[in-house]
């Protein structure tokens, strides 16, 4: 890794759960972060993972001091983020922008394009000179494959891949160091995506970005990401390059997730293993005891119920792993319990014999 340029140490983000008609108390908290540390280094992609709910855009908001973080610290380029007030914070957000998930929910449709991107440099004292002001406008358009003629238009007009660019320009308008992509390409067409991704590769080696990029789907930050973090009910559970991660996932969730991405080839795509999940994601106002995903891994046995499993190193590859017993998954030693596979023969009688056919493994826990 690189100089880091982001260093999270366990950030909390608790929210408040209030109850009375005339007197609010609180009667709990919403755990949506909970002991998060991770590092980004300068110039490299942090892919962050998880299924809806998990906490990856409270992280992501967390970061930018959008939510208040409950505890923790958070450093940027050596300066503590949660210390920061008045002008040295309005200074810190040039530095770090955000691009938000749905590009026509954060774009006002009242202003023309000039004027969104414009909103920023004015709001930093940046927007006197007319003409640098235009230029600069062209410029970051031009970066994100729009003519300059985009200016006068307004969000309608364009598609959603159109708005999603739109939406990184006026982040990149400030010429920040660091952005926060926020399911960036999730509301897009799949042939769409390819091409904001390749967009958001681009950017980063011509102009030396850093990136938090939070998604649900592997197969999208995979292309992009350096280090790859899977966060569940609020916490890391595996941290790994994105190669290693790939091929040697060690966390009982990170195997479930990669299980689910469908794979090109039709004749593997119907014999692999897939691990399904029993049950939904717990409350995070009511999180399990120990570790917080025993309710739903084939793993578990009962010290997952005591012991919260701290995330550690495995090995020298530094990933990381939130498991009890993640050696023993590796190597084999440690069987899934109440499992229950099926045999499904192929659907056509003209395939080419390679092998049995689907195995899918599902888990009856509680």
């Amino acid at each position: 890794m690189s100089d880091p340029l982001v260093e999270i140490d366990d950030l909390k983000v608790h929210f408040p759960i209030k109850s009375g008609l005339l007197f609010d108390r609180t009667i709990g908290h919403v755990h949506a972060v909970d002991g998060v540390s991770l590092t980004i280094g300068r110039g490299e992609t942090y892919g962050l993972v998880g299924e809806s709910g998990c906490g990856k855009s409270t992280l992501g908001r967390g970061l930018l001091r959008l939510v208040e973080p409950t505890s923790g610290r958070i450093t940027f380029d050596g300066t503590d983020v949660r210390a920061l007030k008045g002008e040295q914070m309005r200074l810190f957000r040039r530095r770090i922008q955000m691009v938000f998930q749905d590009p026509m929910s954060s774009l006002d449709p009242r202003q023309s394009v000039e004027s969104l991107l414009v909103e920023g440099l004015r709001a930093h004292g940046l927007h006197r000179d007319r003409a640098a002001v235009r230029d600069r406008l062209r410029s970051t358009l031009d970066s994100v494959g729009l003519p300059a003629s985009a200016l006068t238009r307004y969000p309608h007009e364009f598609s959603g891949g159109q708005r999603q660019r739109i939406g990184i320009a006026r982040a990149l308008v400030l010429g920040p160091e660091l952005i926060v992509a926020d399911e960036p390409v999730s509301a897009l067409d799949v042939s769409i995506q390819a091409q904001v991704v390749n967009l958001l590769g681009d950017l980063q080696d011509s102009l030396g970005l850093t990136y938090l990029v939070i998604a649900h789907d592997l197969a999208v930050v995979r292309h992009i990401s350096d280090t790859i973090g899977v966060m569940y009910l609020g916490a890391l559970v595996e941290e790994a390059d994105g190669d290693r991660l790939y091929e040697r996932p060690l966390h009982p969730y990170t195997r479930a997730l990669l299980s689910a991405v469908p794979i090109p080839d039709p004749y593997t795509e119907d014999r692999r293993e897939r691990i399904l999940l029993a049950g939904d994601l717990p409350s995070p106002a009511d999180p399990p005891s120990g570790c917080r995903f025993r309710t739903r891994c084939p793993w578990s046995q009962s010290r997952c119920a005591d012991q919260r499993p701290r995330l550690r190193a495995i090995d020298d590859s530094g990933q990381r792993v939130a498991c009890h017993f993640a050696e023993q998954i590796r190597s084999g030693e440690l069987a899934m319990h109440e499992v229950r596979t099926e045999l499904v023969r192929p659907a056509s009688d003209t395939a080419p014999d390679v092998g049995p056919g689907l195995i899918q493994t599902r888990t009856d826990l509680p």
